[in-house]
């Protein structure tokens, strides 16, 4: 079973939802992403997603999630390379993210472990940061090279 990895559409929205919710993961905001998001699909189903919140000073990844059945055949970390690479391709400067399970798979991607006071406003602006993802959420950054 060969699995696709793409951008998302509009069309992939409850997909995505129900990837995220399953997962335990932040839904709002995420309608006004889906243009810089990414799917990974199996036999026409949305099995993984991705997505990046871009702001003037960076670009805040989020939505990563795989369904369990999934799991375990390294779509994470293509997904997240997949949103690496569109960070890189649109010279963003860096990448930042929050979890609360899961910096050590995102440390083994190059991101590490910072304070709030080191996001950039515009990305501390988002709604994860905001509302969505509770403050003892971990922050990590990826620094682009150019």
């Amino acid at each position: 079973m060969r699995v696709v990895v793409e951008r998302a559409t509009m069309h992939d929205v409850d997909d995505v939802k129900r990837l995220l919710a399953v997962n335990r993961l932040p839904l709002d905001g995420l309608i006004d992403h889906m243009h810089t998001a990414f799917v990974a699909r199996q036999d026409g189903r949305v099995v993984g997603s991705a997505a990046l919140e871009v702001y003037a000073d960076g670009a805040l990844l989020r939505s990563v999630a795989v369904a369990s059945p999934s799991r375990g055949e390294g779509l994470g970390h293509v997904l997240t390379e997949v949103a690496i690479r569109y960070a890189a391709d649109h010279s963003l400067p860096a990448l930042y993210l929050l979890t609360t399970t899961a910096e050590r798979f995102f440390a083994k991607l190059g991101f590490e472990r910072i304070g709030r006071e080191d996001v950039p406003a515009s990305v501390q602006a988002s709604i994860e940061f905001t509302s969505a993802c509770p403050a003892s959420a971990i922050v990590m950054r990826k620094l682009m090279t150019r």
